[in-house]
């Protein structure tokens, strides 16, 4: 029987062997009628626990530049990254945009009005799914002995992004806002915006 090692417990932290698997935020908000979520599905430069390994936490890092030359042409947006559901949204039909920024990857999703979709929608609504996570291949990471860190250097592929269950960061948070809730939101928006103009004119008297 071979003997465990912190590098084979790392291996089975990812459902699909040659995909890593992290979680991230992600936030739904209705959009004329659509079933839009929006979110951030990579956090870069943050630390987190992947697992303990006689009694010593290990951690992985996502550097800033990891996102570099990534391969995100075909990423899909699926629920628990599995493969048995029908997938939500597309980066090849437009249906999904990933967008690289300083601090992670953010992503809008316009959900398939699907059972699967509608019923994945309701979920977040509701509450029940509350957290995201991603799949990818690594092209090129360090590791520190001193404080047991992997450090992701470069991404080589997104496979896709997913509303998960069980996350590996536990820190995230999916939410959705009403149509009432976002109308109300609007509205304080636009009456904050003519306070603000009348307060310039009176300034400029």
């Amino acid at each position: 029987m071979a003997m465990e090692t912190p590098q084979t417990r790392r291996k089975e932290t990812t459902p699909r062997m040659q995909f890593q698997i992290r979680a991230a935020q992600l936030e739904g908000t209705p959009d004329e009628g659509k079933m839009i979520l929006e979110g951030r599905a990579i956090v870069l430069d943050q630390s987190t626990v992947l697992f303990n390994y006689d009694g010593i936490d290990y951690s992985e890092i996502i550097d800033k530049g990891a996102l570099a030359g990534a391969d995100m042409k075909d990423v899909c947006f699926k629920y628990n990254h599995s493969d048995h559901i029908m997938i939500m949204a597309r980066t090849r039909n437009k249906t999904l945009t990933l967008t690289p920024g300083p601090e992670g990857l953010d992503i809008r999703a316009e959900l398939a009005d699907t059972t699967a979709g509608c019923d994945l929608y309701k979920l977040v609504k509701r509450g029940d799914i509350d957290r995201m996570s991603f799949a990818f291949t690594v092209l090129e990471e360090s590791y520190n002995q001193e404080t047991h860190t992997w450090r992701i250097l470069k991404i080589k592929r997104i496979y896709d992004v997913a509303a998960v269950d069980i996350p590996a960061y536990d820190s995230t948070s999916i939410s959705a806002r009403s149509d009432r809730e976002m109308e109300i939101e609007r509205m304080r928006s636009l009456d904050r915006d003519v306070r603000r103009r009348r307060l310039i004119l009176m300034a400029r008297l």
